[in-house]
């Protein structure tokens, strides 16, 4: 069970549909594909790139399953499980391991604001119901809620509980979580423009938006900071940059789907109450992608 162990660049996954809004998993399943094949470490699926917010219940567990059987072993899944309800999580997280997922990726909940106390029960409830490997996902910017360093280390005793994506973008928190905490414990950045730093304050990898656009740059980034040639790292994390910002310049997963569709991976599409892109961010967009030379 304590044998997960995530690094290196790891896809926070979008999740294609076709223009009248229903999912395309003919172009899912060839864009996982291509994600193993361009370096990614392990796969992230229905996150909130994936728009899990307006996935219904059976389109997610679909989602995990295309996930698991495409990758087919070759990289660990990581399946997002998370709720602001906690037996809606159990559900979810207990369908990610009868499936076959590594472990799962469990946001604090959004919306209604629980405690710290409350934060540890729901994930606790969690971890023994499904008895999977999980990670806290920590995104205070959408869920409102902080999870605090102490009520992380208290949630680590768990035996099931076994690593973070911090999306808190706080660079002293890898730090301060790796001295509180009193296992061997998973750290990964949730920013794609803190990679580099998270690693160098003690982090092991990145979930990223950005290596839905560019893998294989994401890859090989991560690949030599971990090799000791850090100024490969840092020339690539500076040719990345752009691209970051500009995935960003609207609510994710806009800027990101249209990146992708102008790569011809996917349509553009999203779910309501997200819509496409506007001009003046997609010429932002289009102007990143060929700074970092992935458009012709």
């Amino acid at each position: 069970m304590n044998n997960m162990w995530l690094e290196g660049s790891i896809t926070a996954l979008i999740t294609p549909m076709k223009k009248d809004g229903s999912l395309d998993i003919s172009a899912f399943e060839k864009f996982v594909d291509w994600q193993i094949q361009e370096g990614t470490s392990a796969l992230v699926p229905v996150g909130t790139t994936g728009e899990c917010p307006t996935l219904s219940h059976e389109e997610h567990k679909l989602i995990v399953e295309v996930t698991v059987k495409v990758a087919s072993g070759r990289v660990p899944v990581l399946a997002g499980a998370g709720s602001n309800s906690t037996a809606e999580a159990i559900e979810m997280a207990i369908f990610a391991k009868q499936v076959g997922a590594a472990g799962a990726l469990v946001v604090t909940p959004y919306y209604n604001k629980p405690t710290q106390e409350g934060l540890f029960q729901h994930f606790i409830a969690i971890a023994n119901a499904a008895e999977l490997p999980i990670y806290i996902y920590n995104i205070p910017g959408r869920s409102i809620v902080d999870m605090s360093v102490e009520t992380t280390a208290r949630l680590a005793e768990n035996p099931y509980i076994i690593g973070i994506k911090d999306a808190t973008a706080n660079l002293m928190r890898p730090i301060q979580i790796r001295r509180a905490v009193k296992k061997r414990f998973n750290q990964l950045s949730g920013e794609d423009g803190t990679a580099i730093a998270y690693m160098a304050a003690g982090g092991e990898g990145c979930i990223s938006v950005t290596s839905n656009i560019a893998p294989r740059l994401c890859a090989e980034m991560q690949r030599s900071w971990k090799d000791g040639r850090i100024a490969d790292a840092i020339a690539i994390q500076d040719r990345l940059m752009p691209l970051h910002d500009a995935l960003f310049c609207e609510s994710s997963p806009g800027p990101v789907k249209f990146a992708a569709s102008v790569l011809g991976l996917a349509e553009e599409t999203c779910r309501l109450p997200l819509v496409p892109i506007a001009a003046s961010s997609r010429q932002k967009v289009k102007a990143a992608l060929e700074e970092v030379g992935l458009l012709e």
